[in-house]
């Protein structure tokens, strides 16, 4: 039988139970009988059921959880374009891909991984690192709904930047191919190898050259990425200190920028701030605990202030703050970001968390995807206005964070960034999965990236669709938007 038609085989193998981790033989044998279950073809299919929700009614619900004033905010980002809608909508595709056939092979998904979540970061050992960089909704799952994600994010990105149907379908294989030769690699790689495996910029780089060298790339990409490298490394606390704080009184004060940045004494009144601040410092002690180390660098600074940030797309509304530490003195700052963590949007349909706190279910799913994780995340839940329990995570501000600008992607650079956010997806999957379950399912035939690219190509037809009928909302009345935040 060629590998091509192994999608069809019928047998015993189908019923194959998970293996034990060290049954290497057995793992490949249970990839390959997911074929049976789902064959790789099978993902190409899309069409909405005849009961699917409709999707302004998904937004609304979860407008219901957030800080109501920024609501609007939120559906003004999502206006922009088709794209930015895409960003904001990961429950409306969550509601759908529950829909579709599942491999049962599974990952700690992100979640979320469409193009804009990968990007340039700093790690623990002072590299800048490429990798998943958004958690918000990590959670277990079928590895596909990721792979689908990040595809279908390409062909929307790239209908918004007018590549023709050809450029897309490029791009679309480009980014499927390079995840399934990535968990091919994976597979046969010593256990080690595989979990350490990581890429960073001056991988890229390298790349970059090599492609350039051979025709495969342009000087135009090459210094497009040299750039964002040479960004990335001013993105840090002291750049977030110089943008973000200054001196009033001989104190050190968040700037207030309303209603992006608004100060904590803002939001609750002169009268409550010491009540504020005091409820911090014994939040930001408790969360010390949740740190990878006993003895860890957090211990010595000491609280300053914190105010109120509008951050992402997706995330507008969700509680985030920001605050400003010491160390020896007011030049040694430090900036966190206190992130509000909700219910994966993953979690209605594939079932709860095992973790009580969705702070913490954000933390564990980052620190095993991650091939290097922030020394500051942590997690913590906090009881705030009217009584109510929210969780949170904790992570620096800024730390040589980079990314590619949507709005001026061009085709060939698109393609290589395709390639390398499909690679670093299936690493992350690699590290939290069963690689040479996942590899054997995949194969050597291009039947998977195939069928991936057809789904991209139907889902965004059904992104502008649902984008058309949140543009309607809006003019209508029913939701509110502002733009220009």
């Amino acid at each position: 039988m060629t590998e091509q038609g192994a999608d069809t085989e019928q047998g015993a193998d189908a019923d194959l139970k998970a293996p034990a981790p060290s049954d290497f033989a057995g793992r490949r044998a249970y990839g390959r009988a997911a074929r049976v279950r789902s064959p790789r073809s099978s993902h190409a299919a899309w069409s909405p059921s005849a009961d699917r929700t409709d999707p302004v009614s998904l937004l609304e619900e979860q407008a219901t959880t957030r800080v109501p004033e920024l609501v609007p905010v939120r559906h003004g980002r999502m206006m922009v374009s088709p794209f930015t809608f895409y960003r904001g909508a990961a429950l409306l595709m969550a509601a759908d891909l529950a829909t579709t056939p599942s491999s049962g092979l599974d990952v700690q998904l992100c979640g979320d991984a469409h193009l804009s979540n990968f990007g340039l970061f700093g790690s623990p050992e002072r590299r800048l690192v490429f990798d998943i960089n958004d958690f918000d909704e990590t959670h277990p799952g079928p590895f596909e709904w990721d792979v689908k994600r990040l595809v279908a994010s390409f062909e929307i990105a790239g209908r918004h930047r007018g590549f023709t149907d050809e450029e897309r379908r490029g791009i679309l294989l480009e980014a499927g191919r390079a995840y399934r030769q990535r968990m091919l690699d994976s597979a046969k790689q010593s256990v080690l190898d595989a979990w350490y495996d990581s890429l960073d910029a001056e991988q890229v780089q390298a790349s970059l050259r090599e492609a350039r060298d051979a025709g495969a790339a342009g000087r135009r990409q090459v210094k497009g990425f040299d750039s964002i490298v040479a960004k990335a490394l001013t993105k840090d606390r002291s750049r977030a200190f110089a943008k973000l704080v200054t001196t009033e009184g001989g104190r050190m004060r968040i700037i207030s920028e309303p209603p992006l940045i608004v100060r904590v004494e803002d939001l609750v009144g002169e009268q409550s701030v010491e009540e504020t601040e005091a409820a911090m410092r014994d939040i930001l002690a408790s969360y010390q605990h949740t740190l990878p180390s006993e003895r860890h660098p957090f211990a010595e600074y000491a609280y300053v202030h914190m105010a109120r940030k509008v951050v992402g797309v997706g995330s507008v509304g969700t509680r985030a703050w920001i605050v400003l530490l010491k160390g020896r003195d007011d030049a040694d700052p430090l900036f966190l970001q206190a992130k509000e963590a909700q219910q994966s949007v993953l979690e209605r349909f594939l079932g709860p968390s095992e973790y009580a706190n969705s702070g913490e279910r954000v933390v564990r799913g980052q620190r095993v995807m991650q091939a290097s994780s922030d020394i500051f995340l942590g997690w913590q839940r906090v009881k705030g206005e009217g009584g109510i329990e929210r969780d949170f995570y904790v992570r620096q501000l800024h730390d040589w964070k980079g990314s590619l600008d949507p709005e001026i992607m061009i085709p060939r650079g698109t393609l290589l960034y395709a390639r390398i956010c499909g690679e670093t997806l299936a690493r992350a999957h690699a590290r939290s999965g069963d690689r040479v379950a996942l590899a054997a399912y995949l194969g050597k035939s291009t039947t998977f990236e195939e069928s991936i690219a057809d789904f991209a190509d139907a889902y965004a037809d059904q992104n502008d669709a649902d984008y058309g009928d949140f543009i309607a909302a809006i003019d209508s009345g029913r939701l509110e938007a502002q733009q220009g935040l």
